[in-house]
């Protein structure tokens, strides 16, 4: 919850980030995008260390550094401290949820597992809930440095139940893994990302996430309000739907893929093609589009959240535990990878469609920028298809049993 309520912060704060700092849409886009590339850059390093030193000692370095990170955001005065201090919100971000996930593999068993995995995940979104209109009222009535030194206070909470409570095992407080070497780390990353279950983790995430994160992170806001001539009251309320989406498909899909597992790429195929064909609904729709499609484009785009969740339990299918935290780094690059370039796309294009420096974006402008989605659902199909036929194989000739008792014909 912290950490996703970190994440999220800037997302009703655009246009008040424009005006405090002097800023284009590109050097807007930029706060989200660093964020983001940090967080993807540090998700197979985070992996490696978690498999060294456990969830407990890695979480709460994750929370400290939170906690400083906002602190600066608060009170940076200037475009350049704004910027340092958002690398490093991507930083302790990078260093919970890998973390979470390993605790959920260590706590329960197998089967409860997927669903559990998307009930935390369906838990950690009341801090994008709290991101969106709470926060909308906090910077209205008690400004900038206020409300983000308010938030960064929240870790402080939660830093103490961290030392108090968790442990890394039901057996022990803390568990460690074997020492880190060279070529221990090569030898983790090869396998991992050989195997063709977890390259469709990794095109599972990446294909399923970027929109919903690209509306809560940064662009839903300013989209909402500029492009579709919406009250910010009415913006807070679509953002917070999205997030009500996500809470809300998180158990149905954890539930669905526990009980028909050998589906679940075919589920993820189509939550793709759905979210692409509503967006196409939105953007050609003559002038403003009415309510009723706006809110079903955040349920529907705010499904593909915990959707890219599935590709983690592709990950713990086709990995041994030894290397769960490198598998579990590799894919949850995948849908921040893909967020940050459509991040900078959407600034770039805004920028590109928009005479002079002006940050009043026209309707028009935006239908270009949110095309740019198109480029990544094409790559993610393509990908999708590419490597469930390979892991499905790959899974018949190293596990014939499996295989035939997850296909229906054992």
């Amino acid at each position: 919850m912290l950490a996703v309520f970190h994440r999220s912060s800037l997302a009703v704060a655009g246009l008040a980030a424009t005006e405090r700092f002097d800023i284009t849409a590109a050097q807007l886009s930029t706060f989200a995008v660093l964020q983001l590339l940090v967080y993807a850059g540090l998700q197979v390093p985070v992996g490696l260390i978690l498999d060294r030193f456990g969830s407990r000692r890695v979480m709460l370095v994750g929370v400290l550094v939170l906690i400083a990170a906002q602190t600066g955001f608060a009170l940076a005065d200037s475009y350049g401290l704004a910027l340092v201090a958002r690398a490093f919100v991507g930083m302790g971000d990078a260093m919970t949820f890998v973390c979470v996930l390993r605790l959920v593999n260590t706590w329960f068993i197998s089967r409860r597992i997927p669903l559990v995995t998307q009930l935390t995940g369906v838990l950690g979104q009341l801090g994008a809930i709290a991101a969106a209109a709470p926060m909308t009222w906090s910077l209205r009535e008690l400004g900038w440095t206020r409300s983000y030194l308010i938030a960064a206070s929240i870790g402080v909470v939660l830093a103490v139940a961290l030392v108090v409570i968790i442990r890394d095992s039901p057996e022990q407080r803390i568990v460690s893994g074997a020492p880190l070497s060279l070529a221990t780390v090569r030898r983790s990353l090869a396998d991992s990302w050989e195997h063709p279950g977890t390259r469709l983790g990794f095109w599972t995430h990446f294909s399923t996430q970027f929109s919903a994160t690209t509306l809560a992170l940064l662009w839903g806001y300013p989209f909402f309000v500029q492009g579709e001539h919406r009250s910010d009251a009415e913006a807070g309320l679509l953002l917070t739907l999205l997030v009500v989406a996500v809470m809300a498909a998180g158990p149905v899909l954890g539930w669905l893929i526990t009980h028909h597992p050998w589906h679940r790429s075919t589920l993820v195929i189509g939550i793709v093609a759905s979210i692409a064909v509503v967006w196409t609904v939105v953007l050609v729709w003559p002038g403003t589009a009415p309510s009723w499609l706006l809110v079903l484009l955040v349920l529907v785009a705010g499904v593909g959240g915990p959707a890219s969740m599935i590709g983690f339990d592709f990950g713990r299918s086709f990995n041994p535990a030894s290397r769960l935290g490198a598998a579990t780094g590799i894919i949850n690059q995948g849908g921040f990878l893909a967020s940050l370039v459509l991040v900078l796309g959407i600034g770039v294009v805004l920028d590109w469609r928009t005479p002079g420096a002006s940050t009043d974006y026209s309707p028009g402008a935006f239908r270009w920028a949110m095309s740019c989605q198109y480029v990544f659902w094409a790559l993610g199909l393509t990908q999708l298809v590419r490597y469930r036929v390979r892991a499905r194989a790959r899974l018949k000739a190293d596990d014939p049993e499996a295989w035939a008792r997850m296909s229906g014909l054992g």
